[in-house]
């Protein structure tokens, strides 16, 4: 039953004008198997996916196997901190890239893991920084520029550095939001919750993007993500795109 969908395709159905939906799967690097999985259904789909890659997690076979899934046009490669560990003191929200580190040491760690990235996977490392956790400090921002980074991707509730020259593309739902703690609602309670927030993204201005976890997707995940991009994919309405095409236009 999709009865559960009803929400994306009243939301869509009612509109007049498209709107521009992108897909952000975080943490390639880890849980390869279950990325392969969640990209063989994009794939089917013809969905575009922006990956955030762990420039420390990958390897040069890992770096083979995402760059020829580049070659369709669908899968599009960027960067994702530089070894997704936290810096901050305990007891603190996690972040590789927060206040509490030096500029140089900031500045170092981007450095160091874009020029990983570029050296793995050459031109398909598109010029986009999603940090860990979706958090990070103001500083950030110029030292993106500097890095040769055109666009900082976090999720929409972490606000906007407005730093000249730096395009700023938010994720605007997170499909596993309050699903992360073993007190959470249960799953199929919890998908319905986030099918009617996706509604209510895709009934405003847009654009609209969709933040995935391929690392905690199991089969019946798979299933409702598949579910939902079909919903997207097949719709009149929607111009499936990505982050890097957002922030040129």
């Amino acid at each position: 039953m999709t009865g559960w969908l009803d929400p994306l395709r009243a939301a869509l159905d009612a509109r007049a004008t498209p709107v521009d939906v992108f897909v952000r799967d975080d943490d390639a690097g880890w849980a390869d198997e279950r990325l392969d999985a969640l990209l063989a259904v994009t794939d089917r789909l013809g969905v575009p996916i922006d990956v955030a890659v762990i420039p420390d997690e990958l390897d040069a076979a890992r770096a083979t196997r995402l760059a020829a899934r580049t070659t369709g046009g669908l899968v599009h490669l960027h960067q994702h901190g530089r070894a997704h560990t936290n810096h901050e003191p305990v007891g603190s929200r996690k972040c590789e890239f927060g206040a509490s580190r030096s500029t140089e040491r900031l500045r170092a760690d981007v450095l160091a893991g874009w020029e990983r990235l570029r050296s793995l996977l050459g031109n398909t490392a598109e010029p986009v920084f999603t940090p860990p956790w979706n958090r990070c400090a103001d500083e950030l921002g110029p030292i993106l520029l500097d890095a040769g980074h055109r666009v900082l991707s976090r999720d929409r509730s972490a606000g906007w550095l407005d730093v000249d020259g730096l395009a700023e593309v938010a994720v605007t739902v997170d499909w596993f939001a309050g699903r992360w703690t073993p007190d959470g609602p249960p799953a199929v309670a919890q998908r319905d919750v986030l099918a009617e927030r996706l509604g209510t993204e895709l009934a405003g201005e847009g654009p609209v993007g969709l933040m995935l976890h391929h690392g905690v997707t199991d089969e019946d995940e798979l299933a409702d993500v598949a579910a939902v991009l079909d919903v997207l994919a097949s719709h009149p309405l929607v111009r499936p795109t990505s982050i890097l095409a957002l922030a040129g236009s």
